[in-house]
């Protein structure tokens, strides 16, 4: 999913930055090529306002036209269904950090990530924390 990635790491830029408004979305397509400034100047020019598009608004057209919705629902059920297995702590909190952003209602709250990332640890490993708790 090159495409969520790529904007991933503007969001990250944006943010370092401390990018806001408009000029996030400006940005970010003076960083777009090929394929996808082609689709920058399409989905602008069709816009009445495009001065007036937000960062959400750019954001939620480029992941629907460049992300497709099965990967999202596939990498979504890889989350729901990842498990600790012979991964180390670190390497599973890595993929269910890489994966949870395809299931954000399920990890919109505090509470809720911390159950999927508990129910996915090896049993013996849940267990001690639930004791813990």
């Amino acid at each position: 999913m090159e495409a969520d990635d790529w904007l991933r790491t503007i969001e990250s830029k944006l943010d370092i930055s401390h990018c806001e408004g408009h000029d996030r979305v400006l940005f970010a397509a003076h960083q777009l090529q090929g394929q996808a400034h082609d689709w920058w100047v399409t989905f602008s020019t069709a816009h009445p306002k495009p001065q007036d598009i937000s960062w959400q608004e750019f954001r939620r057209a480029f992941r629907d036209h460049f992300v497709p919705k099965g990967e999202v629902k596939v990498k979504r059920r890889e989350f729901l269904s990842l498990k600790q297995g012979s991964m180390s702590v670190q390497e599973y909190l890595t993929k269910f950090m890489q994966l949870s952003r395809y299931a954000p209602d399920d990890v919109d709250e505090d509470d809720k990530k911390q159950d999927c990332f508990r129910e996915g640890l090896n049993p013996r490993l849940r267990y001690a924390l639930s004791s813990s708790d």
